[in-house]
């Protein structure tokens, strides 16, 4: 079968570039564009993008975005002017799907349902008249752009696409097969590793050894500790993090923290998380340092403290006695805990500081009476564990739930302003199987969309006019 324009992968990248090589073409062309998706859908990362509500893409300025690209940014810069996050919105809008825009410019399907996002995507694509096959894994590539698939279907082209993704989410199809057939065409391939993703502390999970291979990767099914369940759920908003590396402390982030059954995840666990994987797949340590007050000082806070503890012991309640002996020492903890941090954090800050609350058993003074257990709290000791609760980290969640691979196909190969390769013409690569992440918050797959849909419309404008 042949075909002017073959894209190998369905994913964000290859479904826009399928759409901006049919807007490239001329008017009357019968240009013949295809989609070879090897899943049974396409699409399928989209789906647990922003958590399952699809953060469609960022809405900053250049300046402003091009500081959440953690590869090289220039390379980006053409792809994105030529088709901006304005734009992706345009398309979505001007296809029925209605937009909102979120906290830090993020943007949203109005229904905050992923699938609706994919669905006018692919919808859009069909529309335009670009055939899209699904359940066609590539096997093999031949000189002179010959696809052969695993279901022995043979495909001709003169312009090929490669959109096939990273390796995250390897359920979604992404299993790092654009990276042989870069390397088939002559390409380098830069190193990759797991980044946005979750970093396991020491005592999270039931780890008997950690990957050998991967340095510190820490399957995100292993069991957790008791320890790892009672922190499980909580989230921290507007909290300090600082990241010790090897010793030396580099970096500090404000922001929101969620502990997950993967581990510390959410915007700023995210955001450390690329430099936290590289070093400890180096060999290196990573620490965490958490504040939890980070706009009280250490002697304030201790005053606070102390504070509230002596209000609540004097408080006429806690000395009412419903079995004759009134509140003890641990309840009294926890009522102090509650004024400082949210509920759900008690259980998993106790268990992780079980210094701050020292427990003495004693007898009564009556002859033969009953062991009882007398509890004091550490109040100097809790102010500096809210100031700074202290996290070894030993590992981090692999591909099988990173949301992005950094990494890829080198940058350096690839011409920016048309995504060509300069190894091989006619051949584009586009999304996440090129050496391009960034933050979390919508940016990789705003890159995703320009990448591909600068791609598409190269590949179009460069077919000869019979095409």
């Amino acid at each position: 079968m042949k075909s002017d324009i073959v894209i190998i992968g369905g994913g964000a990248a290859g479904l826009l570039a399928a759409y901006g090589a049919v807007k490239a073409l001329p008017s009357g062309s019968r240009a013949r564009i295809t989609i070879l998706e090897k899943m049974p859908r396409p699409g399928r990362k989209i789906l647990f993008t922003g958590k399952g509500r699809c953060n469609i893409t960022n809405m900053k300025e250049w300046n402003d975005f091009s500081r959440h690209i953690r590869t090289n940014p220039n390379f980006v810069k053409p792809a994105f002017y030529n088709f901006t996050p304005e734009n992706m919105i345009g398309f979505l809008e001007s296809n029925g799907l209605e937009t909102v825009i979120e906290r830090g410019d993020r943007a949203f399907p109005y229904s905050h349902r992923a699938s609706d996002v994919l669905d006018t995507i692919v919808e859009a694509v069909l529309r335009s008249g670009v055939t899209l096959l699904t359940e066609r894994e590539v096997e093999d590539i031949k000189p002179g752009f010959e696809i052969r698939c695993t279901n022995g279907e043979t495909y001709e082209c003169s312009k090929l696409i490669i959109a096939t993704g990273g390796l995250s989410y390897p359920m979604t199809g992404s299993t790092g097969d654009g990276y042989r057939w870069a390397g088939f065409f002559g390409h380098q391939v830069t190193p990759c590793f797991p980044s946005l993703t979750a970093l396991v502390p020491k005592g999270y999970k039931v780890i008997e050894k950690v990957d050998e291979e991967m340095k510190g990767h820490i399957d995100r099914g292993t069991p957790m500790t008791g320890s790892g369940e009672a922190l499980q759920g909580a989230k921290l908003k507007n909290v300090n993090l600082t990241v010790t590396y090897d010793g030396s402390v580099t970096e500090t982030e404000f922001g929101d923290i969620d502990f997950t059954d993967g581990g510390i995840e959410g915007p700023i666990g995210f955001q450390v998380s690329r430099k936290c994987v590289k070093t400890m797949m180096n060999g290196g340590r990573v620490s965490f340092s958490l504040d939890l007050k980070p706009g009280v000082p250490i002697t304030e806070l201790t005053d606070r403290v102390k504070t509230i503890w002596n209000d609540i012991k004097n408080d006429p309640r806690t000395r009412q006695a419903k079995d004759g002996r009134g509140i003890n020492g641990k309840e009294m903890y926890r009522i102090l805990l509650g004024k400082l941090m949210p509920w759900d954090l008690i259980p998993g800050f106790q268990a992780w500081n079980p210094d701050i609350l020292r427990t003495t058993v004693k007898k009564t003074a009556r002859f033969h009476s009953p062991q009882r257990r007398f509890y004091d709290v550490d109040l100097e000791l809790l102010a500096k564990t809210l100031k700074d609760w202290k996290f070894e980290i030993i590992g981090y969640v692999g591909y099988e739930r990173c949301v992005i691979t950094a990494g890829g196909v080198s940058s350096d190969e690839v011409t920016a302003k048309t995504m060509e390769s300069k190894l091989q013409q006619g051949l584009y690569f586009c999304g996440e199987v090129l050496d391009m992440d960034c933050d979390t918050g919508g940016y990789n797959l705003q890159c995703a969309f320009s990448t591909g849909y600068l791609a598409g419309q190269s590949a179009a404008k460069a077919l000869t006019p019979q095409g």
